[in-house]
């Protein structure tokens, strides 16, 4: 995908096409003298860039770009035509000209306006010492089979995506594609995403032509000892590379960020092709949705500890894997978003292996909530009581179970998705992804996320009462339940 220009979401040739259509349309207002070689080099610019970003790979913004493009040329040719062959000029009186001139004109304004309101992302550069590498692996739990299919013999497989400190690669190293292992791939993926939260496809296809800063397979960094493991469930019908910024930018800063694609909730796509989508919906039932949610938490719950028993294989050499012994699965913790957010809760609760938790906007399913040691940054939007009475409380309790000293950080002008990559792909309304722009989201869910990270698996002293309010409004629940 060629690099698009800052602020615009378009590439060079995108924007010389939008030029050279909206110069064509404006020669027809011109003065004499300057009309026809305007027109002439405008309907050249256009149709040549136009042919070019067809012969490449059009994106849908640009489509109505070239039909009004495509509208003019040929009242351009003929003019021209007939100028060379000495015969005068035919113009279309002006009340016939001049609705014609703005409707081409608001087709080619679709283009710019769609690119900026659906752009395809941009990721932040990352800003740790650490370049950083990728990998995807696919295990199989053989000891617990896949409830969601009705073959006995079906066991649970959940794919990885591994971010970690790489060694520098080459400024030429291909970057990994953002929602798979190839671009076809993340074609699937996009369009599973598109039909879970039902827009046609085509309005996401950006992502799939998106690049990371991650290089796949890239060796693991030199320096740095061994790296703290966090590991990372999504949102419901969410993918394992829906926080990839944030996995990112804490890789540069010296962790490995293992996130999950839960089969049946996740659009994952599994090695050898074989694609299974998303199969769980809200209901609209309350009570309903609320015991279908405790399950999918419970089976979250239990593929992270899975993951990390896993992960803890590869560190001391049992199985093959990315990263190897570089790992330290002696400091671990598990994060999520939303549905994600509650199954890291729970799966603290149930493995002690667990040493700290990040709950990005999650409400806690746990039906069997008890006290546990970890300690907990939850991350939350400025939620209204009348808008959901029983997420504040319900999320409150559980971080007053903590025994350590837990950290709720409530972010003003957040939304639901402002903590995850959304932003930075979906129009910027207040509703959808908050009011942050298309990185401060990603900023701040870093910033607090690194700063939590560090003094709870590192032990930096930070003082987390005097460091995260930076980024929000903080409330501290004290191990005897005091805020």
């Amino acid at each position: 995908m060629t690099e698009t220009l800052p602020g615009l979401h378009m590439s060079l040739l995108e924007t010389v096409v939008v030029v050279g259509a909206v110069a064509l349309v404006a020669a027809r207002w011109l003065p004499r003298r300057m009309r026809r070689p305007v027109a002439f080099n405008a309907g050249l610019v256009a149709l040549l860039s136009g042919t070019a970003l067809v012969v490449g790979s059009v994106r849908w913004q640009m489509v109505p770009v070239l039909a009004g493009a495509a509208l003019v040329l040929p009242f351009v040719v003929a003019a021209e035509l007939r100028a060379r062959s000495c015969r005068p000029p035919r113009r279309a009186r002006w009340w016939v000209a001049l609705p014609a001139s703005l409707v081409c004109l608001c087709l080619i304004a679709i283009g710019p306006a769609a690119a900026w309101a659906l752009p395809t992302p941009a990721f932040p550069a990352p800003s740790g010492s650490f370049a950083v590498g990728t990998s995807v692996v696919e295990w199989t739990d053989a000891n617990r089979p896949e409830n969601a299919t009705p073959e006995a013999d079906d066991r649970r497989t959940v794919v990885v995506q591994l971010w970690y400190p790489a060694r520098k690669s080459p400024v030429d190293a291909r970057r990994a594609a953002y929602l798979g292992r190839t671009e076809h791939e993340a074609g699937i993926v996009s369009n599973a995403l598109a039909d879970y939260v039902g827009v046609p496809g085509f309005l996401l296809d950006g992502l799939s032509r998106a690049r990371t800063h991650a290089v796949v397979d890239a060796p693991v960094a030199e320096g740095g000892g061994r790296f703290p493991v966090v590991l990372f469930s999504p949102g419901l019908g969410g993918v394992r590379s829906q926080n990839t910024a944030w996995a990112q930018e804490l890789a540069s800063h010296g962790y490995v960020v293992a996130a999950l694609d839960h089969p049946y909730d996740s659009a994952a796509v599994l090695a050898g092709g074989r694609t299974i989508p998303t199969k769980v919906t809200a209901t609209g039932d309350a009570d309903r949705d609320e015991k279908l949610a405790a399950g999918w938490t419970a089976v979250r719950a239990a593929d992270l500890s899975f993951v990390l028993t896993q992960l803890d294989r590869v560190a001391r050499g049992e199985v093959p894997g990315p990263v190897g012994g570089r790992m330290d699965t002696g400091r671990v913790a598990v994060t999520g978003h939303s549905l994600g957010g509650g199954a890291a809760l729970q799966a603290a609760r149930q493995d002690s292996r667990f040493d700290a938790v990040i709950n990005l906007d999650g409400f806690p399913h746990d039906p069997d909530a008890k006290p546990f040691p970890q300690p907990v940054l939850a991350l939350t939007q400025d939620i209204r009581r009348d808008i959901d009475p029983d997420y504040i409380p319900a999320l409150t309790h559980v971080l007053t179970l903590s025994t350590a000293t837990s950290y709720r950080l409530t972010v003003p002008g957040a939304a639901h998705l402002t903590f995850t990559d959304a932003p930075l792909y979906l129009p910027p309304v207040g509703s959808i992804v908050g009011s942050l722009g298309r990185t401060d989201g990603a900023r701040i869910t870093a910033g607090a996320s690194h700063a939590f990270l560090d003094t709870t698996l590192r032990g930096e002293p930070d003082d987390l009462a005097t460091v995260l309010p930076a980024h929000g409004v903080l409330t501290v629940h004290s191990p005897r339940g005091r805020t």
